[in-house]
């Protein structure tokens, strides 16, 4: 039924390899893998894309294939995988609550499903990604949206002297796995947004994510203006105005497409508070359907939508400046029938300052019923933050719950990995019941476990061998440059690992604080330590680009080449190869300024250990025998403090982590590492896993979000309405109250508190 969307036909035994290439399960499954390298395995190793393998293969090998009876079989089991895997009952469909959530509609101005489809930046669109594949494998019925961006985030090129430079390659939609969304009579579904003095086509893009489809909006129409055709070029553009036509799309538009496919949501997911403006779509929408005032509608409607924080400080919030914002405003008001000044204000911190900027997050936070942060820390951070929106209430009853981030344990275990927990659990353990894995695991014996972290790493080295060289070429390398490149790393040495965002409050450069301790550690003859490091600056990042290019021209020095890497372009596949191989993962943030970090979860079920600040997850993760944690667990302003958390890394390195793990018995096991690895695995890859995380999900926000939505819809919004009165009635009459003396007394193991109210015009 997918041939036909490709350039040319394939010959008819070969037609099911159009349906596997653009359903992105291939991204998490290692056995299709297999499929796309027997059919070109060069155009698989650069690009992983089978969507656009099967177009550039030759005709010749595909004739080839068609005629090999072994890929035949290899084809058509995995064709019944796949239909097995959409038709068996998941654990949703078993759920005794599962006719009251029919549909969940989830907003990401991002989505990391894979390097094939390069509409991500970083860590907040891979765990939107894994939520994705996450919500497929459970069969919870999900729905994503987001924007297909023209040239993505941006592809990173490093000058000679270590800056880095950006390049934004274009995103061809017909070598992306995607298909143009129809509608019911198969025309290309587009559709058509009011902005201030015209209206933006956009057209609307689909993709397969197994169960799940993920719809992108992307204005890239010839109807279009110039500047509107621009208006979905870049992800996270530095220009305010750009940034804020995205986020009406993404909100208002991303709706619109819910409504034109007939998928009326249940609940409105807001990953950030950058689709915010789906909360004025959703009310909208109700409003008129219902024939109701826009307070009623947005009474009934906030209690079915979940906005999910990732921001740990105010200032990071997506704000908008008041003048430019106002003429959208003036302009969407008369559409949720209020006006301008009403509209604004449920941005604002002060609603009757007309000056402030308009803050998205403060919209989705009044537009939602459920609101949560990602880590118990960030939970606490939040409360504070968002606390003045709640005066007088205590700190730890501002309404954010903390629902902590996970990673879907298939996209980044290793094919070893995967082999190894098959062996130890079967194969349905990331999507059944939660089970407790520790037995499984501490029945490996320490030869097969070290057997298999010695495959990991050597499998790394050879890696970063290929990619450097390529690295190197692409800068015309000198042929003895090259020569070394090609035996750079050691695969039985301790491998560190470094790879993220390059930004101040991450502390990237802690590690360097003080160069040549760490190059003592590095080149020690008996105990020797390797350090792969990659990651990229936001390009208007000034000081994230100087601390990356420290990195860079530290990992350049010639006494230091063959032990550390620095790898070029940061993407998915990177990051893939470093989980599965490192030997210790290091993440330096400055608490508490991690809302959670998910990086440090995809080395768990790989055998991987964690040195971590104690902030994010591994705040409420980290016990001793799980891994090492710099920091006392506090928040820090001295300047001084980083040379404290410095020495503490250093100290931890040569102290423990390092004779850990060459600590060896006479068969050369090191068994005290390996009791770390073993505890690390079987207690902390089930707990933050999106398996785990989806869960919470469900008991915890969506089931009490779409009762509480469902008796507010009722009787045309009756509830809802009562609810809106009541509101309005204490905003008009709450200044007449008045409070007499307070009489506390015990009475026993009780207290007994009295007041006497005047209440005026205010039913008691």
């Amino acid at each position: 039924m997918y041939s036909h969307l490709l350039s040319r036909p394939l010959p008819r035994s070969l037609k099911g390899l159009a349906e596997l290439a653009l359903d992105l399960r291939w991204t998490w499954s290692h056995f299709s893998d297999r499929l796309w390298e027997l059919l070109d395995a060069e155009i698989w190793e650069r690009t992983g894309n089978p969507y656009y393998l099967l177009q550039n293969v030759s005709q010749d090998r595909l004739e080839q294939v068609a005629a090999d009876e072994s890929f035949q079989a290899e084809l058509h089991g995995w064709l019944e995988g796949r239909r097995r895997y959409l038709t068996q009952s998941a654990w949703f469909g078993r759920h005794p609550h599962r006719d009251e959530l029919e549909r969940i509609a989830f907003f990401s101005m991002e989505f990391g499903l894979s390097e094939a489809l390069p509409i991500y930046s970083g860590g907040l669109g891979v765990l939107s990604g894994d939520y994705l594949k996450a919500a497929s494998d459970l069969g919870i019925p999900v729905t994503g949206i987001g924007l297909l961006y023209q040239q993505g985030y941006f592809r990173q090129v490093l000058a000679p002297d270590g800056w880095q430079t950006e390049a934004y390659p274009y995103n061809d939609p017909t070598s992306l796995p995607v298909t143009p969304a129809r509608r019911s009579d198969r025309r290309w579904l587009r559709i058509e947004l009011p902005l201030p003095g015209r209206p933006i086509v956009l057209r609307v893009w689909e993709a397969r994510v197994g169960r799940v489809k993920l719809y992108l909006l992307d204005s890239n129409d010839p109807w279009n203006a110039p500047a509107d055709r621009g208006a979905t070029a870049h992800l996270y553009p530095s220009d305010p105005r750009a940034r804020l036509t995205q986020e009406i799309l993404l909100g208002m538009g991303g709706f619109r497409v819910l409504q034109e496919l007939g998928l009326e949501p249940d609940i409105c997911h807001l990953n950030e508070g950058h689709a915010a403006f789906a909360v004025l779509a959703r009310a909208a929408s109700f409003m008129q359907r219902e024939g109701c005032s826009f307070a009623t509608a947005l009474w009934a409607t906030r209690a079915g939508n979940v906005f999910t924080t990732h921001t740990p400080i105010e200032a990071a919030f997506d704000r908008f400046d008041a003048e430019l914002i106002r003429p959208y405003a003036e302009y969407m008001a008369p559409f949720v029938g209020v006006s301008p000044g009403e509209l604004l204000a449920l941005g604002r911190r002060d609603p009757s300052d007309l000056s402030e900027s308009f803050n998205m997050a403060l919209l989705a936070l009044r537009g939602s019923g459920h609101i949560n942060g990602v880590s118990p820390l960030h939970g606490a951070v939040s409360r504070k933050i968002f606390q003045p929106l709640f005066p007088r209430w205590p700190e730890v009853e501002v309404p954010v719950i903390a629902i902590t981030n996970g990673v879907h344990v298939p996209s980044w275990d290793s094919a070893e990995a995967d082999a190894l927990w098959t062996r130890a659990c079967g194969k349905d353990r990331w999507i059944g019941e939660p089970e407790d894995l520790r037995g499984f695991i501490e029945a490996i014996s320490d030869d097969e476990l070290w057997s298999f972290r010695a495959q990991q790493r050597q499998h790394l080295v050879e890696h970063v061998r290929r990619r450097l060289q390529r690295q190197l070429l692409e800068h015309a390398a000198s042929p003895e440059l090259l020569q070394r490149a090609r035996h750079v790393l050691d695969p039985n040495v301790l491998t560190l690992g470094f790879a993220r965002r390059f930004t101040d409050y991450k502390r990237p450069t802690l590690l360097l604080h003080d160069a040549e301790r760490l190059v003592a550690i590095l080149l020690d003859p008996l105990r020797p330590v390797q350090l792969v490091i990659a990651g990229k600056a936001h390009p208007g990042d000034e000081e994230g680009k100087r601390l990356l290019q420290a990195t860079v021209n530290f990992a350049r020095r010639p006494d230091v080449f063959d032990r550390v890497v620095f790898l070029e372009d940061y993407d998915m596949n990177i990051a893939g190869h470093l989980v599965a191989g490192i030997d210790v993962w290091i993440n330096t943030p400055r608490r508490p300024w991690e809302a959670c970090g998910t990086s440090g979860m995809k080395v768990l079920v790989n055998g991987g250990l964690n040195l971590s600040e104690r902030d994010g997850w591994w705040a409420a993760a980290y016990r001793p025998e799980l891994g090492w944690a710099i920091g006392d667990g506090h928040e820090h302003t001295e300047p001084q403090w980083d040379a404290t958390e410095a020495a503490q890394l250093y100290d931890l390195l040569e102290r423990d982590i390092v004779p850990a793990f060459y600590e060896r018995t006479q068969a050369g096991i090191p068994t005290g590492w390996l009791k770390k690895v073993r505890a690390s695995m079987s207690q902390l890859t089930p707990q933050f896993s999106t398996n785990r995380m989806f869960r919470e999900y469900v008991e915890r926000a969506y089931l009490p979000a779409v009762r509480a939505y469902r008796r507010r819809e009722q009787d045309r919004g009756k509830l809802a309405a009562e609810l809106a009165a009541w509101q309005r009635e204490l905003s008009e009459k709450w200044r007449g109250l008045r409070f007499g003396e307070l009489r506390v007394r015990r009475a026993g193991d009780s207290w007994s508190f009295e007041v006497q109210v005047y209440c005026d015009e205010v039913d008691p």
